[in-house]
């Protein structure tokens, strides 16, 4: 049963189990996620960015990133794997090498990287969850950053470093930072699922709580109509 069909009982029991796990492995949520202390600056200039990230399913993190402010679109896809145009079976199959992913395009006058990547870390998924995200299991489902360029190379890996050191969360960090290479846009269907599909049961236990956190703890970037 893929999830785009009606979750189990079972599937739904694991979705809860994965909001307790979440609540003890990740960082408190009394406990804010200090900002990057390793950040690009604001350009001068509106212009366009592009990053992009794994962590689960990507559903949760397209939901996440089209509420955030200086985020202009966010598409959901396949990216890290050695087939090309990887279909969403393939990827499901564990055998592509795909993680399930999402391209941001972003106006970097508008976000940094460091922001966009403490949002990652704090609301958009678990990164002590080494190839799964709550009933999510595999390693489509892995913790990834995919640079472009040192300089994003440099960023991530020194917030990583920046967090492990201050051991806010409970876990190890399991974070893969990897060149990019190539990134397939998902089928139509997947493309802002969330926002269509919200009365979904894995939406409103596993992703719905994802947006409402960006609200509460960025209120500064936050945005209430989605940008699709």
């Amino acid at each position: 049963m893929t999830r785009t069909t009606i979750i189990s009982i079972a599937a739904l029991a694991a979705a809860l189990l994965f909001l307790f796990a979440s609540l003890h492995n990740s960082a408190s949520a009394a406990t804010a996620l200090p900002d990057p202390t390793v950040d690009d600056k604001l350009t001068p200039q509106a212009g366009d960015a592009k990053l992009v990230l794994g962590g689960g399913c990507f559903w949760g993190l397209q939901a996440v990133y089209e509420h955030v402010i200086g985020v202009n679109h966010v598409t959901a896809g396949y990216a890290g794997g050695t087939v090309k145009n990887p279909s969403y079976e393939q990827v499901s199959s564990g055998e592509t090498g795909h993680a399930e992913s999402i391209e941001i395009d972003y106006d970097p006058s508008k976000i940094t990287l460091g922001t966009l990547l403490k949002i990652f870390f704090s609301v958009a998924h678990d990164p002590t969850q080494l190839n799964r995200q709550g009933p999510d299991t595999g390693t489509q489902y892995r913790s990834i950053i995919f640079f472009n360029s040192d300089d994003q190379r440099r960023i991530a890996e020194a917030y990583i470093k920046q967090l492990g050191d201050t051991k806010i969360f409970s876990g190890r960090i399991v974070t893969q930072v990897v060149p990019y290479q190539a990134f397939y846009r998902a089928e139509d269907y997947h493309q802002d699922y969330a926002a269509h599909h919200p009365e979904n049961p894995y939406i409103a236990i596993c992703d719905a709580p994802k947006v409402k956190r960006l609200k509460e703890e960025f209120p500064n970037l936050y945005r209430e109509e989605n940008r699709k």
